[in-house]
């Protein structure tokens, strides 16, 4: 039994940072990265989709060739603005310019436009969408991360146990939930308001999914509980059922239709 345990102690260790991963890869917050092909010469581009209220974004594309220029067009996201354009400065084999701060939520979109020889290249094919946020204080931070990772472990761990050894104990139960709670409706809304100006943008408010997916995912886990209370004979199908909507919200992208500041009626501040 012991040995039992201690296996699924590492697969679920195992498979938690495999979704830690999975999550800081994916989602609308990612750089957008890649290449493209200027007469025979690759050039790579790193492009942000999120930045810090208060400070510009900063674009940078190596080319190391200053026989290339380059211009940044953007505008805010969703508003009746027109493009703004502005020549990339050429420095140490970068050419660089910046795109101006917006309020916490505000949203940016923008593209870079390389020329040589007369001859102007895209880097993308769409607008890249950058999203400013406001400045998030570790101690609220740190905590809302860790409770949720331990959270998730647990989730995985005892949903594992429920599948191959049997009904986790109620403490477990409990401990998974509270883990959660914390990180999901405590220290989750106090970040929320730092970074975006709001404690709660999912339902009933706004369609945030981080916010529905978390509430949706921390609902079955306080079912799981009561029904664990209760010493309800369904109670292992409840854990199993709560691990996997869990698991199941973690597989949904971080921040995917997150908080947005409507600028369509607001004057152009670009």
């Amino acid at each position: 039994m012991k040995q039992k345990q201690l296996y699924l102690w590492i697969f679920a260790i195992f498979f938690t940072f495999s979704i830690a991963y999975f999550q800081r890869k994916t989602g609308p917050t990612v750089p957008v990265t890649g290449k493209i092909s200027i007469e025979n010469s690759d050039v790579k581009y790193y492009l942000l989709r999120t930045e810090t209220t208060g400070k510009d974004a900063e674009v940078n594309i190596f080319t190391g060739n200053n026989d290339i220029s380059g211009s940044l067009r953007y505008k805010r996201y969703k508003s009746h603005d027109e493009w703004s354009e502005k020549e990339m400065t050429y420095k140490d084999g970068y050419l660089t310019n910046l795109i101006p701060s917006q309020p916490p939520a505000g949203k940016v979109m923008y593209e870079v436009v390389l020329k040589k020889n007369k001859k102007s290249y895209f880097l993308t094919q769409e607008p890249v969408i950058i999203r400013f946020k406001g400045d998030v204080p570790n101690i609220f931070l740190i905590p809302h991360i860790f409770f949720m990772f331990i959270g998730l472990l647990m989730s995985v761990r005892i949903g594992l146990q429920s599948i191959f050894i049997n009904t986790p104990s109620i403490v477990n139960i409990s401990i998974t939930f509270i883990f959660l709670v914390l990180g999901g409706l405590i220290f989750g809304p106090i970040v929320q308001k730092y970074a975006f100006g709001a404690y709660w943008t999912g339902f009933p408010f706004g369609h945030d999914f981080t916010d529905n997916k978390t509430a949706f995912a921390i609902l079955f886990w306080a079912i799981a509980l009561i029904m664990s209370l209760f010493r309800n004979k369904n109670t292992r199908w409840w854990i199993l059922a709560a691990a996997i909507v869990l698991l199941s919200t973690y597989l949904i992208p971080h921040s995917l239709f997150g908080s947005e500041l409507d600028q369509s009626s607001l004057e152009q501040k670009l």
